[in-house]
């Protein structure tokens, strides 16, 4: 009969820990996406508040305010990761809600004062901030989820930017329509951001060693699934940036990712302004009917989170599997509703809706498809994956506002709406393929911690790694009694 490893409480503390990350990811979610909305009601003060300014912005200054975010944002989505490493997820995502706070509270002021040119110098901030945010995610992830509940905290924790963006697309024109009018999206958001601030604070730790709520039980079981060297805490693993750069798995998840963030950022950019212009939908209708696609995306993501858990445990299907499965749904569905969204018009808007928001909500999958793979490809390096390849994928939010304001000269010209939904389906399809010849769940051979020591001392080196059955709380020495598994640490830091 064999022994099974008590798993500690059914709810832990690292589920406490996905869900602040699932909180974190909505508010700063929130904050990110709400210029789409907010935007319409500034240079459309009558359809709002009539008694806030309003603004005659063309619509390619409109674009550079949409775009600008991202300008900031891939200049630390790669360092963000060495930054991660260097202090903590903890701290680093505490500055980064702190910034994005401030200066959404500084937002409506400094509009009113320096125009367009400001907003967009604003949204920049905001995107360095909000740079670090991903790679600090996945890499607490890494440390806080057993390889059987990866997908699981995982994919629950990515929920919260499908809650954001139907947060963003719903409240800000109900805002916008009431007392507080098109400054309070700013107040709002900068709000919630620094309510995070004192959750994260209080509750959340860099990993289960260093938590002050976690008991034995969940941490030594956490600490023996993860099978870290016993010094694992306390040492830094060399990057093998060669072997990354030239791993074909790795490389197939790069371009997904940018395709899968072409796709969506066109969506969550442009459906106000298409509800608008091509609907002839006003600012508050337009903005509920635009939170439905994310409220399905939002709902759907559980669904798919259900599935998977399903497939895995019953071994229908392997990790692989289920993650081109699952990445197929999200992009080729989506890929096939955005072509006929481009011909409806004004009297097939019911039909729009529906296609809009089936082509967004089933997109939630790319989460299990393709968003965690880079923990599956090297637990140990998942923060610098993932701060590779979305720094590579969102140059892409810098370039698709801007090139639908090229193609899209009037706003209420259909023909020119099909080539902007068109060009996001084909490379939807495109991205896919991709992924399904050379992606992998599996774990790449540059993950293990020796992969850089010269194979003559590998031997000598190498450390036993900690398995279930060999874990066992040490012998204190003097005192001739087990401690704990968080005091052990603590009395190695010590040392």
């Amino acid at each position: 009969m064999t022994h099974k490893p008590c798993k500690g409480p059914r709810l832990g503390v690292r589920h406490l820990q996905s869900f602040l990350l699932f909180l974190g990811l909505t508010v700063m979610h929130i904050a990110r996406l709400n210029v789409s909305v907010a935007i319409v009601a500034m240079t459309n003060a009558a359809t709002t508040n009539p008694n806030f300014p309003e603004f005659e912005w063309t619509e390619k200054q409109k674009s550079y305010i949409l775009s600008s975010f991202y300008w900031g944002y891939i200049l630390t989505l790669f360092p963000g990761s060495f930054l991660c490493r260097r202090y903590g997820a903890k701290v680093v995502l505490f500055v980064a809600s702190c910034g994005t706070a401030v200066l959404s509270l500084m937002t409506p002021w400094c509009i009113t004062w320096g125009g367009w040119q400001v907003f967009c110098a604003i949204r920049i901030l905001q995107g360095l901030f909000q740079g670090v945010i991903f790679p600090c995610v996945t890499e607490h992830l890494a440390m806080w989820s057993p390889p059987e509940e990866r997908n699981r905290l995982g994919a629950f924790s990515y929920t919260g930017t499908d809650c954001g963006t139907v947060l963003a697309m719903f409240i800000s024109g109900m805002i916008a329509k009431g007392a507080m009018g098109w400054p309070g999206i700013s107040y709002v958001s900068g709000s919630l951001c620094a309510a995070w601030c004192f959750l994260w604070l209080i509750f959340a730790s860099n990993n289960a060693t260093e938590s002050r709520f976690v008991g034995e039980a969940e941490c030594k079981y956490i600490e023996s699934s993860l099978e870290h060297n016993e010094d694992f805490h306390g040492r830094t693993i060399p990057i093998p940036w060669r072997a990354i750069w030239t791993s074909v798995p790795f490389l197939a998840l790069l371009v997904t990712r940018c395709a899968e963030t072409y796709g969506l950022s066109t969506l969550q950019a442009e459906i106000p302004s298409y509800m608008n212009g091509v609907l002839n939908m006003e600012i508050q209708s337009n903005a509920v009917f635009s939170s439905l696609p994310f409220l399905a995306m939002w709902l759907l993501s559980y669904v798919y989170l259900i599935a998977a858990d399903v497939l895995l445990k019953k071994k229908i299907l392997s990790l692989t599997a289920v993650r081109k499965l699952f990445n197929t749904l999200s992009f080729w569905i989506p890929a096939a509703a955005l072509i006929g969204i481009g011909f409806l018009s004004e009297e097939n808007k019911n039909l729009a809706i529906v296609l809009m928001t089936v082509s967004v909500g089933v997109n939630s999958g790319a989460t299990i498809g393709s968003s965690l793979n880079s923990i599956d490809l090297s637990p140990n390096h998942a923060g610098i994956l993932i701060g590779l390849s979305n720094t590579v994928a969102n140059v892409i939010p810098i370039l698709t506002p801007l090139i639908a304001g090229e193609i899209v000269a009037d706003k209420h010209n259909r023909g020119q709406w099909q080539i902007v939904f068109g060009l996001a389906a084909v490379i939807f399809f495109v991205g896919n393929v991709v992924f399904i010849i050379w992606g992998t769940a599996k774990a790449q051979p540059w993950d293990a911690d020796d992969f850089l020591k010269p194979k003559d001392t590998e031997s000598a080196c190498e450390k036993p790694k900690i398995t279930p059955a060999e874990v066992a709380p040490p012998i204190d020495p003097v005192l001739e009694q087990q401690i704990s598994w968080p005091e052990r640490y603590t009395v190695k830091a010590i040392e």
